[in-house]
């Protein structure tokens, strides 16, 4: 789901949550090696997400930010901030030609260039913290 979350609303961060669970806690942070991604350009985007970075003449970049229960994908446009919340079960990644890497969710993407190492490293501790957090049955949801 893609939220505006510029403003402190207690509805839209109950809906955050209950997706993709709370925020990791700092010990969890450090245990983890960091939860943020580095600076990401955006390559591409689905229409609703291109829609909105279309508004500014600013440079297309996001961020991810790692959950328990998923990511969230936040970029900003105009004075606005919004955020792509994925959780897992509904995460795809691939990694295409030319270092992009594609973030799917249902009808909206985001496709990220990959041009760093750091990058890389964070795409795949993303990738290996999916593969051993993800729900494996329907009841774990």
């Amino acid at each position: 789901m893609l939220l505006n979350v510029s403003y402190n609303d207690k509805k839209v961060t109950k809906k955050i949550d209950d997706e993709v669970g709370k925020p990791f806690t700092l010990k969890e942070r450090f245990k983890l090696g960091g939860i943020g991604s580095p600076k990401l350009e955006i390559a591409e985007a689905s229409i609703e997400i291109r829609n909105l970075l279309i508004l500014d003449n600013n440079a297309n970049i996001c961020n991810i930010e790692m959950r328990p229960k998923g990511i969230i994908v936040g970029f900003r446009s105009l004075l606005e901030s919004y955020a792509l919340i994925i959780p897992h079960y509904k995460l795809v990644i691939y990694k295409g030609d030319f270092a992009i890497y594609s973030i799917y969710r249902d009808n909206y993407f985001i496709k990220v260039k990959s041009d760093t190492k750091a990058i890389q490293k964070f795409f795949k501790k993303l990738l290996d913290f999916k593969a051993d957090n993800a729900p494996t049955s329907i009841e774990d949801l």
